[in-house]
This record gives structure tokens, C-alpha cells and sequence, in this order.
């Protein structure tokens, strides 16, 4: 077996963001009552995008990107909110959402009993820790490594390190890594020296306009089980 340790990613990879975002997103302009236009949504969209890029880059600390992404988006559409207020609210509707990316649970228990996986992800530990014990994921990991906890955040190599120092008995070239960036996921595992596999639904990302390659790069979950021999 090439690959004795699975490090997987959790939004956009095993489970669905996207979908269960709109949602939350929708409730909490709903509570509000600010209407979610689309100059609305798209505001909010690059300003929590750029937001979290600076985070990524280590230029902001995560409480910035959280307590000012949704005051900063009104602000520009001249609404006055409280962005602590509406993040909090926000995250509670957010962890309510678990919806599986096709193939995520099979994939997981299939694997699960050949390799030992662990979460690795940007996103806050609570809310992560719920998803995965609502959508019945939880039970296939031994660890969840989050940035908030680490304070590090993905590709950072300290990210990394902190998870590979974790591993104690590891060899590298039995690590993989999966996930659905190239910026975070993909470039993480490439600075590491560890073998890397790109989760790719629907050819969303072109393999023309990546410049970061990684070891595998698949469209269905499923496909897992040839890259990891079961």
C-alpha cells in the first residue's frame, strides 16, 4: 500500500459549502431583514474572498476575516451593522449545514478501514467538529487539525509541521494529501514534500490556468480507491 496516512480536507471537498453557505447566508439576512440581493452577495463574496486571502498570506488574524467581512460588505452598500453580531449568527447557521459532496461517506468508510485519515482545514473547530459529527463523518478521523487551534493557517508550513510532528512514526512518502485548492491544499503538501491529490468536480478548476500541478488530480471521490489501492 503506497499511502498508510490520508490528510483530508473538509469544505469543498468532503463536504458541500457551497450549498449549505447559500443557506446560511440566507437566514441570516432573513433574521436582519436586509434583503440578499445579488450586488449584495457578490460584495460580500469578494470582500470575505480578499479577506481571507490576507489571512492565508498570515497579513490578518482570523478574527478580522470573521468580525468584519459582513460589516465591511454593508458598509459599501451603505448599511451600518454590528459585524460581530451577524458573524456569530452567521456561524450558527453555518454549523447546521453538512451537506456530503457525492461519494464522501462511502469513500470515507471504505477507507477507513484500510488507512488511518485525520481533517486538515482552515475553518473555525467547533463548527467543523459539528458538520462532521451531524453528516456521520466524525467516526472515520483520529484527529481534526484546524488553524484556529494550530495558529497557523494552510499552505503555511507550520500548518504542516505541526501535523506531521503530531504523526510521530511517519514517513512523508506515505502521506497524501487531498483537498479542492490548489492555493492551500495542493500547495501545502507540495512545499512539504508530500504527495498531493486534487479534488477537481466538474473541471471547475482548468488545468490550463493552474500553475500549481499536483500528484493526482481526480473529479469523483471515488476514484480514491485505484490512487490508494483498495
Amino acid at each position: 500500500m503506497k499511502y498508510s496516512t490520508l490528510l483530508f480536507d473538509l469544505d469543498g471537498t468532503l463536504l458541500d459549502f457551497n450549498a449549505y453557505e447559500q443557506i446560511a447566508l440566507e437566514n441570516l439576512f432573513s433574521k436582519h431583514k436586509v434583503p440578499l440581493t445579488n450586488e449584495i452577495r457578490n460584495t460580500y463574496d469578494l470582500i470575505n474572498k480578499n479577506l481571507w486571502l490576507q489571512y492565508e498570506k498570515g497579513e490578518i488574524p482570523l478574527e478580522q476575516v470573521l468580525n468584519s467581512r459582513f460589516s465591511e460588505a454593508l458598509k459599501l452598500h451603505n448599511i451600518d451593522i454590528d459585524g460581530i453580531d451577524w458573524e456569530n449568527k452567521y456561524r450558527e447557521y453555518l454549523a447546521d449545514g453538512y451537506l456530503l459532496i457525492d461519494g464522501a461517506l462511502e469513500i470515507c468508510e471504505k477507507l477507513s478501514t484500510t488507512h488511518r485519515m485525520m481533517i486538515v482545514t482552515n475553518g473555525i473547530r467547533k463548527t467543523q467538529i459539528k458538520r462532521l459529527k451531524m453528516s456521520g463523518l466524525y467516526k472515520f478521523f483520529s484527529e481534526i487539525f484546524d488553524s484556529q487551534s494550530i495558529g497557523f493557517q494552510k499552505p503555511d508550513r507550520r500548518f504542516f509541521e505541526h501535523v506531521i510532528n503530531y504523526i510521530d512514526d511517519i514517513i512523508l512518502d506515505k502521506l497524501l494529501i487531498i483537498g479542492d485548492s490548489p492555493n492551500t491544499d495542493i500547495l501545502g503538501g507540495i512545499n512539504m514534500g508530500i504527495d498531493t491529490c486534487l479534488f477537481n468536480p466538474s473541471n471547475k478548476i482548468s488545468s490550463g490556468l493552474n500553475t500549481i500541478k499536483s500528484t493526482y488530480t481526480i473529479n469523483y471521490l471515488s476514484e480514491l480507491k485505484e490512487i490508494c489501492k483498495i
